[in-house]
């Protein structure tokens, strides 16, 4: 029973939230939308334990879908970062602004990137294409000129085009900001449709990336604005990946599975792109010592 302590935990936390939020909002659905989150994630954790090779994505698609196409398409509520900027100048603690809290800005601090690996519904798609790990070496930018072309490996196109998401985070602060000031009206509406395109132009311009690349997650590292939020608060996460450093044999087989160019090797707080792992526990399950 203890091994399932961790699924367990997760549940519990998840349910305090939802009974949290629904006694105090008055309000049914976080109920629902909350316990049906934990127990999404339980269940994956759960399956894992069981060893099963498709626990992770079970979760992806559980979540995934519910928030995309339930609550977002359906319930229309804007769940991107948009939403956020909106329930936020409004002054509400609503939907959106409580999605940001509990995922993505107070959440890291217990899970760090879990977000990424099991409920982001962008990472869902982008996760089917063909390029699960990416060229360690180097991989050819887009950007090449007709004399030449360029290779840069993962670390060199982070510090290249990494600014990208703050960008399309200051940018969409600026969006909503400016519907305010201008007060234009029915901006819920306006909303609506900014989460479809918005949702559209991350697919497109994460399946180019990802292609471009040779990188399913190459979005994720370079463009995706929610970064901003989950990198810091992640540093400090309590669930992380950890290495018996008397087991450990340095074969690298780690660092070679891992999605997100992670040296989850090292245990220190600042070790490469530390704040970057999503939990796939691609590692965990690849060490040939069980060392992490």
């Amino acid at each position: 029973m203890k091994k399932y302590s961790a699924p367990i935990l997760m549940l519990a936390i998840f349910e305090t939230v939802a009974v949290t939020l629904w006694l105090t909002k008055d309000n049914i659905f976080y109920l629902f939308n909350f316990s049906y989150i934990g127990f999404s994630i339980a269940l994956g954790m759960f399956l894992y334990i069981r060893k099963n090779d498709h626990a992770r994505r079970i979760v992806q698609l559980l979540v995934g879908l519910y928030m995309l196409i339930y609550l977002g398409l359906i319930c229309g509520e804007n769940m991107q970062i948009e939403g956020f900027w909106y329930y936020l100048f409004t002054g509400t603690f609503e939907a959106a602004t409580i999605h940001y809290a509990v995922a993505k800005i107070f959440g890291p601090l217990i899970f760090g990137r879990g977000w990424c690996g099991y409920a982001c519904w962008t990472a869902m798609v982008l996760d089917f294409l063909p390029y699960k790990v990416p060229d360690k070496t180097s991989v050819r930018s887009p950007e090449k000129s007709l004399e030449r072309s360029t290779e840069k490996t993962p670390a060199q196109l982070r510090k290249k085009i990494g600014w990208i998401r703050y960008a399309v985070f200051a940018l969409s602060l600026v969006f909503v900001a400016a519907l305010f000031l201008a007060h234009v009206g029915n901006i819920e509406k306006i909303m609506f449709w900014a989460f479809i395109i918005g949702n559209v132009l991350y697919y497109a311009v994460g399946i180019a990336l990802a292609f471009a690349y040779k990188d399913n997650r190459a979005f994720c590292k370079y463009i995706c604005p929610i970064t901003v939020f989950l990198k810091p608060m992640s540093r400090f996460a309590v669930m992380r990946v950890k290495c018996d450093e008397e087991k450990c044999v340095s074969c690298g087989r780690c660092k070679q599975v891992c999605p997100m160019d992670v040296d989850v090797t090292d245990n220190s707080r600042s070790r490469a792109n530390g704040t970057e792992c999503i939990l796939c526990m691609e590692c965990v399950k690849n060490c040939p010592k069980g060392a992490l």
